[in-house]
């Protein structure tokens, strides 16, 4: 057998460290232990090792999608978002990623007509439901003009509603549920404070609550309000 690979014995061992102290070769006796210990992987390698285990993820039955009236089956991890699930499978970019945490509301799309933040939303949850992005909120598939246009994307470009434009869709689908929630008569806390709470006006106090969940970084706020507004009054303000 190869020296290298030979164990010492303990004796053997400490009588060698002794002479080295003595020579002040301390050194050589780390890098000595070091060969052999080399030696002895080498030697496995040469052999093969034993090999591993790994576990593997069970495959997940497929999902189907329906997103903006067309359903698309899909084959995805289990943790997948429905926000990557619209991004990277399904090739609707408008949804954007912003924070990936739920506070900045770029990735809000609506499910069953309630708006949610598809970072935080399980694509698997999603199954069953009617989810609707920017890109099907117009009333025709190819908008030519502002007229193609759900009310609220032309009141944003009406109002200039926006700036960089990255949470733009965001913003228009959250104010398209907001307004739907106010027709509802849903309440807001602006609305218990106020105590306007049967079926309470939507007052520009209301919409900066109702929209509260969506960041603007550019400060175009003046405008997304007047935008909100004028569709919840059915006309330009």
């Amino acid at each position: 057998m190869n020296s290298l690979c030979t164990e010492p014995s303990t004796e053997e061992e400490e009588l060698e460290r002794q002479e080295l102290v003595k020579s002040g070769l301390q050194l050589e006796l780390t890098r000595r232990r070091f060969m052999q210990t080399a030696g002895v992987f080498s030697a496995a390698a040469a052999t093969g090792l034993p090999r591993i285990a790994i576990a593997e993820a069970p495959a997940a039955p497929p999902i189907t999608l329906k997103v903006n009236g067309k359903s698309q089956a899909l084959s995805l991890d289990t943790r997948t978002s429905l926000l990557d699930a619209l991004r990277e499978y399904m090739d609707l970019t408008g949804t954007k990623k912003g924070c990936d945490h739920g506070q900045c509301g770029a990735c809000t799309v609506l499910i069953d007509g309630r708006r949610v933040n598809s970072c935080l939303t399980l694509a698997f949850a999603a199954q069953g439901a009617e989810i609707v992005t920017i890109e099907g909120l117009a009333r025709t598939p190819d908008p030519k003009e502002p007229g193609d246009l759900h009310p609220m994307q032309a009141a944003f470009l009406e109002h200039d509603g926006y700036q960089c434009g990255y949470c733009t869709p965001g913003q228009i689908c959250s104010a398209v549920a907001a307004v739907e929630e106010q027709k509802r008569g849903a309440l807001s806390i602006v609305s218990l404070h106020t105590g306007n709470t049967d079926h309470p006006e939507i007052t520009d106090d209301e919409i900066r609550e109702r929209m509260s969940g969506n960041i603007c970084r550019c400060g175009a706020y003046p405008n997304i309000v007047a935008a909100v507004r004028s569709v919840a009054r059915g006309a330009s303000a």
